[in-house]
């Protein structure tokens, strides 16, 4: 897909086929997009797992309590390694947030090309996912979507809610 289509037409998806599984080298792609994301000082902190097993996807599944989130056949997770990731030296500040957002952008716009939804989530029981996922000390969740192929009869938006340009952008 021509980029600037893709990212025209990538939507937020809350309607999965539950009976409908996204095919290995389908997600291996995605992961590849997600591989080849720049990150600080090259460190690549991340650790991405995509969740298909049914008995951990009923746990993971706790962490956020939408049906549509039920629906979906698999759960990516992008997991930070805080301790790994570029540490500036004036302010201490870690890019472990940056680093795995850009990885994020990546993973979600490949799957847009691939005909995959998603649903970039924040708003997950951290605990929960935490504990499902057996989580070592320096590992943190910094998003969560679902993957999968949208519902029979799904109808995609036409309309993006974005501010003009001239609100959000200053050419100095």
């Amino acid at each position: 897909m021509e980029y600037y289509d893709l990212i025209r037409t990538r939507e937020s998806l809350r309607s999965y086929d539950a009976g409908r599984p996204v095919p290995r080298e389908i997600l291996e792609r995605i992961i590849e997009a997600g591989r080849l994301a720049p990150s600080a000082a090259n460190r690549q902190p991340w650790k991405f797992l995509v969740i298909s097993d049914e008995p951990l996807l009923a746990k993971i599944r706790l962490c956020y309590h939408r049906e549509w989130f039920r629906e979906a056949p698999h759960v990516l997770v992008i997991i930070g390694l805080k301790d790994s990731a570029w540490t500036r030296n004036y302010d201490g500040y870690n890019s472990i947030e940056t680093d795995t957002a850009i990885a994020m952008t990546h993973l979600v716009l490949a799957a847009q090309n691939e005909g995959v939804g998603t649903c970039w989530i924040a708003a997950f029981d951290p605990g929960l996912l935490r504990e499902a996922l057996e989580l070592k000390q320096d590992q943190v969740v910094f998003g969560i979507t679902p993957l999968g192929y949208p519902k029979a009869g799904y109808q995609k938006s036409t309309l993006k809610n974005r501010k003009p340009q001239d609100e959000i952008a200053e050419f100095i």
